[in-house]
């Protein structure tokens, strides 16, 4: 990979390296016919993934299979000709289904595309600021957490067409009151849909056990649509529904907006976005994972930005990085970012050549599946060893997932990394300690593996005047009380007092009013203290609450430290 790509150790990357799409880069590299030939395969494996499901994400979301597709094919071109990862898949993606579903019931189909339009400038805002590398920080148990409560929507909304049922009005949203309603209208069940369903999760389930290399969603929806067409079944079709899908592409046009309507849409776009960064960047993470690519998480955004952008404009739904996809295209053998293009390309050929054959596709079968998706999107063994870990990341995971199914996912997320980040300070704190006078140890007398070290020098404290804590792990806000009560209790027998900062990675703004507080007691008594082995970036937040000369002494070790109070105090 050029250096353009690599910058050295410890240097702040450019603006052009943090923003050069992953094409540029593969072009400079020198790009072949080997290369094309080899996207140019993956591009068409992707495709054929693609084309059933995206045509079924949209429906499940309240939109119309032409919008699932003009996503795919915009929106994949865009992501991959202008992204930050060589592998991403752009596209319509399950994730999505519950927000936009809601969104479309609750603002109307203009006020979706509008929040598709603000939710792409907010992720190009966020890549520009370069807040990318901060969605890492999001909590593994919520990721897993949320996208489990997302499968488990998916399924409940895909049971109205997996069963043929017959709902006197509008399906209702809320998990609470889905249920029961199917309860209810259970006899109306079609025997043609529930066997057109069951059978395309069997022919999926089966092709993926024994011809793992084959279409085996594209295989069951042609399957699907071949039987009812010829037998004529009755049951729902894309035809029946939705009059088919038009072998063209819409004109670009601005979604309908005023100032109004951007404040009530506001929500939802943040939600969308929020979720689109987290899809996304999770997908190339995965691509990397598999690759040893390594992906520009800003430029990524940026692409996934300017894509739900021109997909609002082309009146399609909101584009993000597509696991499955992506991980089908590496499989697959793509050499870069041209099998993503590739891909769109192939899509809009279908639309422009073939889009009329859609009209036969059953409902039953794109409810089936859906219900593949939804059961690979949940982490099965990653839920379970969470629930097995700890409590906390039990709790963590299960409020995630609860109020994903049963409240809303932006609520979730927050909710859930709240809990996470106060799950970490708690641990983080309980790391924290402070010891006095026997355990203490010479910085030179530690192995690397961390075994015990040796006591300090008895000359350092056998002093009976000298009193010598060390501070070890991070010392935070989680630990300031805990470790401020213990340094409080300085015995008056005491005249000098050495605190050890040379196992303290860092302190914060509560950490160093603590010890701020400390040495203006100490002085009220008549106490000397000296701070010792306190790093420089330490030092540096200590100096800023007046914690260095003359107020405080600063010593390199409890050596030299007692040779300041032997030579100040005798």
């Amino acid at each position: 990979m050029s250096s353009r790509s690599n910058p050295s150790p410890g240097s702040e990357p450019t603006f052009v390296e943090l923003y050069t799409p992953k094409l540029v880069t593969v072009l400079r590299e020198g790009y072949r016919l080997s290369h094309l030939r080899a996207d140019a395969l993956a591009g068409l494996t992707v495709a054929i993934v693609a084309l059933p499901l995206s045509m079924a994400i949209a429906i499940a979301s309240g939109a119309t299979p032409a919008q699932g597709l003009i996503t795919a094919i915009i929106g994949g071109f865009i992501v991959s000709a202008l992204g930050g990862s060589r592998f991403q898949i752009g596209g319509p993606a399950g994730a999505f289904i519950v927000l936009v579903a809601a969104t479309v019931h609750t603002h109307g189909m203009d006020g979706m595309l509008l929040a598709t339009l603000l939710a792409g400038l907010m992720l190009a805002a966020i890549g520009l600021l370069r807040l990318g590398t901060y969605i890492k920080f999001i909590p593994y148990p919520v990721t897993v957490g949320f996208t489990s409560g997302i499968a488990v929507i998916i399924f409940a909304s895909q049971i109205k067409d997996l069963l043929g049922l017959t709902l006197s009005g509008p399906e209702p949203g809320p998990m609470a009151d889905k249920l029961p309603a199917f309860w209810h209208v259970l006899p109306t069940m079609s025997l043609a849909a529930l066997g057109v369903s069951v059978a395309t999760i069997l022919v999926i389930a089966m092709l993926k056990r024994f011809r793992p290399q084959w279409p085996g969603m594209l295989i069951a929806v042609a399957a699907a649509a071949t039987a009812t067409w010829l037998w004529h079944l009755p049951i729902e079709t894309i035809g029946s529904r939705f009059g088919g899908i038009a072998a063209s592409m819409p004109m670009p046009r601005m979604p309908q907006w005023d100032l109004a309507k951007v404040v009530v849409v506001l929500p939802s776009a943040v939600a969308f976005a929020l979720l689109g960064a987290i899809e996304s960047l999770l997908s190339a993470v995965v691509a990397d994972g598999m690759t040893g690519r390594r992906h520009r998480s800003n430029c990524e955004l940026l692409a996934q930005g300017i894509g739900n952008v021109a997909s609002a404009f082309f009146g399609g739904v909101p584009v993000t990085g597509t696991i499955a996809r992506t991980a089908t295209n590496v499989r697959a053998g793509a050499h870069g970012p041209v099998s993503g293009m590739l891909h769109a390309i192939f899509l809009l050929l279908f639309v422009l050549v073939a889009a009329p054959l859609a009209a036969f596709i059953p409902l039953a079968c794109l409810a089936g599946v859906l219900v593949v998706v939804a059961w690979n999107m949940i982490e099965k063994q990653a839920f379970a060893t969470l629930l097995r870990a700890s409590r906390g990341d039990a709790l963590v995971l299960l409020a995630t997932l609860g109020l994903t199914v049963f409240r809303d996912l932006t609520e979730a997320i927050i909710v859930g990394s709240v809990l996470g980040m106060l799950l970490f300070i708690q641990r983080m704190s309980e790391t924290t300690a402070i010891e006095t006078h026997s355990p203490f140890v010479a910085e030179d007398q530690a192995d690397d593996a961390g075994a015990a070290r040796a006591p300090y020098h008895s000359e350092v404290t056998d002093n009976s005047g000298v009193l010598v804590y060390r501070i070890s792990g991070a010392f935070f806000f989680g630990a300031a009380a805990s470790i401020g009560s213990v340094l409080e209790r300085i015995g008056d027998q005491h005249r000098s007092l050495i605190v050890d900062f040379s196992a303290v990675p860092f302190v914060d703004s509560t950490a160093a009013h603590t010890i701020s507080g400390l040495v203006q007691r100490a002085a009220r008594r008549g106490v000397a203290i000296v701070l010792s082995g306190a790093s420089p970036g330490v030092q540096r937040e200590l100096a800023a609450y007046g914690l260095d000369a003359p107020v405080v002494q600063m010593a390199d070790s409890i050596e030299t430290a007692r040779a300041s109070l032997a030579a100040t105090h005798g």
